[in-house]
Formats: C-alpha cells, structure tokens, sequence
C-alpha cells in the first residue's frame, strides 16, 4: 500500500477556485489508479473523481463535471484535482484514494491506499 497525504483544501468564496494535490510514497505510483472522494458532514462518502494507472481515462461525478478535472503528474509522484466554479455544496473533507491497476473505478472499495483527508469550504 502507497501512503498518500493531501494538500490544497481551504476556505473559499463561492465561484472560486482551489487545486487539492495527493503525494504518495511508493515507487510504484505509475501503476497505481487514484482516485478523489469526499464526505461532508452528517453524509456518506461520496466519489468525485478518477484516474486510471495510465492517465488515458478519468471518470467525473456528475455534480462535478465540467467544474473539476482530476490529473497526473507520474514524475512527482502526485495527483491534482482543480476545482474550478465551486458551491456551498461541495464543502467536505476531501480524500485521495490508489489501487494498483485500478481504471477510474467510482467504488471505494477498489482502493486499497487512502490519505487523511483535506478539508474545503466554500463559503457563500
């Protein structure tokens, strides 16, 4: 399993923008799909966005799409999630989620490595 730490989330008005990375210590990383989820409170987990292990296919919640885009950088070991046009609505703690040769799968139980969690709030 990967260890996975998130960074980006904050506080931010409604309309704005935030880019949430995920860096992961494992040599292994290009085999690894990734994942964004979030759960905001007093509700379940919810997914947001994948990637696969290649990069070639991503996979969006439809209450993000075209707002978000989820990307990859191999070289740094990293995973973005740009988070453009943001509501009130999508204030959560957001987690990064890696499974070895997992393709842009919406089920949390297709990751096996999961980070602690980031927290945005959009503010209105």
């Amino acid at each position: 399993q990967a260890q996975l730490v998130e960074t980006g989330g904050g506080l931010v008005q409604a309309g704005g923008s935030l880019r949430l990375s995920c860096t992961a210590s494992t040599v292994t990383f290009n085999y690894y799909g990734l994942a964004w989820f979030r759960q905001a409170p007093g509700r379940g987990s919810e997914f947001v966005a994948a990637i696969s292990w290649s990069g070639a296919t991503t996979n969006y919640a439809d209450s993000v799409k075209g707002r978000f885009t989820i990307s990859r950088d191999n070289a740094k070991n990293t995973v973005y999630l740009q988070m453009n046009s943001l509501k009130p609505d999508d204030t959560a703690t957001y987690f990064c989620a890696g499974g070895v040769w997992v393709s842009a799968e919406p089920s949390q139980s297709q990751y096996d490595s999961w980070g602690p969690g980031t927290q945005v709030t959009v503010s209105s």
